[in-house]
């Protein structure tokens, strides 16, 4: 699961995702081991980030689940069976606080 989550958080700062976090969950949510945040410039590069993501794990073997985006693609969600993949916009991001609601878990500030 670890080199999965290298694997996604390296191609999201690969392609200029900022503030990019890793939460672990792992033993402690029954849906996903790790979480995957960033934050897009804008819509479109929210969907451009989230498709390259899914290309590179998939190129590396990984399977993919689903890829669930909001009506104004504010967020998009990547679910990688283990590991999540939330891609906001700025203003998405300050309105869900994802990292605030998980705040009580081990927290991976990712620097490029």
């Amino acid at each position: 699961m670890k080199e999965l989550v290298e694997i996604v958080k390296e191609t999201v700062v690969a392609k200029q995702g900022q503030d990019v976090v890793v939460i672990d969950l792992e033993h402690t949510n029954p849906f996903s081991d790790y979480f995957v945040i960033a934050t897009a410039l804008n819509a479109k590069h929210a969907e451009g980030l989230a498709k390259a993501v899914i290309d590179e794990v998939l190129a590396s073997g990984y399977e993919f689940r689903c890829k669930e985006v909001d009506e104004k693609s504010s967020w998009v969600l990547v679910d990688f069976n283990g590991v999540i993949l939330h891609v906001f916009t700025s203003d998405a991001r300050a309105m869900y606080k994802l990292e605030k609601l998980w705040g009580d878990h081990p927290v991976e500030f990712v620097m490029d």
